[in-house]
């Protein structure tokens, strides 16, 4: 699992315009870890709530083979409301400022986080709302030339899951996906540094989620990487029998992330770092 170039690419610096393409950077499979600094993200909410806590994690996963660790503000999963400006950058600035010279990126729609997140030398921007929730974040990626992942949703995270129903889930989260990666290149952004993201959960039934990595290849003749974050999702509580799951094992994370892998996923967003690395050294190594 790749981890170089941590922390290159600073706002302003000039580095950026060096910056590799995304699947050099990360090359299949790659894990991004995940911190989320705030107290009710489904899966670890409260658990990094402080920033001493969220560095030592993240620094951990770093350490496990995380090719680069995921901080996020914000908690987007289903029902849950924004939060302010302040409040969000209150939550990240002070973990992104422990973690200088690390490997990260910034889960954040709002373009002010982001353009703090990357002075302190953030490499990657994930976007849930694929440049959708603030207009002036593609000027931000842009101008850094960070890395970018658009994601598809549908509606927002406080109503995203209310009764999701589409013809066909993979041809329309794929002309989504198509429509926003036109958009970012029409606003400056570099092509080679966008991954795409089919938004596993996020506004998708259980069938829904399961038939986007079934069919995975359709998504990749996009001819960008993928990023997939099934890590813990209750889809995968609720395949096992449990109708009311919050969350998923470790086990069945795992066995989604090698799925998906196979089917041409570059990069696996991951709670539990370590497990997912090893799993998947072992898949490439089965690959070739």
């Amino acid at each position: 699992m790749n981890r170089d170039a941590p922390g290159e690419g600073r706002s302003g610096s000039g580095l950026a315009a060096l910056r590799p393409a995304l699947e050099l950077r990360f090359p299949r499979p790659s894990v991004m870890g995940v911190v989320n600094v705030t107290p009710d993200s489904f899966s670890d909410g409260g658990v990094h709530l402080y920033p001493p806590a969220a560095i030592t994690a993240a620094r951990g996963m770093l350490d496990a083979g995380a090719a680069i660790v995921d901080i996020g503000g914000e908690s987007t999963r289903p029902g849950a409301s924004g939060v302010p400006l302040d409040e969000e950058l209150a939550r990240v600035l002070p973990v992104l400022e422990g973690l200088e010279g690390e490997a990260f990126s910034i889960d954040t729609a709002k373009a002010e986080v982001a353009r703090r997140a990357l002075a302190l030398g953030a490499e990657f921007v994930n976007d849930v709302t694929a440049l959708r929730g603030d207009p002036e974040l593609a000027a931000v990626v842009a101008g850094a030339g960070a890395y970018l992942c658009l994601m598809h949703m549908r509606g927002e995270p406080a109503t995203m899951q209310l009764h999701p129903v589409y013809d066909d889930v993979v041809s329309e989260v794929k002309a989504f996906l198509e429509g926003r990666l036109a958009f970012a290149v029409s606003q400056g952004v570099r092509e080679e540094l966008v991954c795409l993201d089919p938004g596993i959960g996020f506004g998708k039934t259980v069938e829904d989620n399961f038939e986007l990595i079934r069919r995975l290849p359709e998504l990749a003749a996009i001819g960008r990487p993928l990023l997939i974050g099934f890590s813990r999702k209750s889809a995968l509580g609720r395949i096992m029998g449990n109708p009311t799951a919050a969350t998923g094992t470790i086990a069945a994370s795992i066995g989604v992330a090698v799925a998906a892998f196979d089917r041409g996923a570059t990069l696996i967003r991951a709670h539990d770092v370590s497990e997912h690395v090893e799993a998947l050294t072992a898949a490439a190594a089965v690959v070739g």
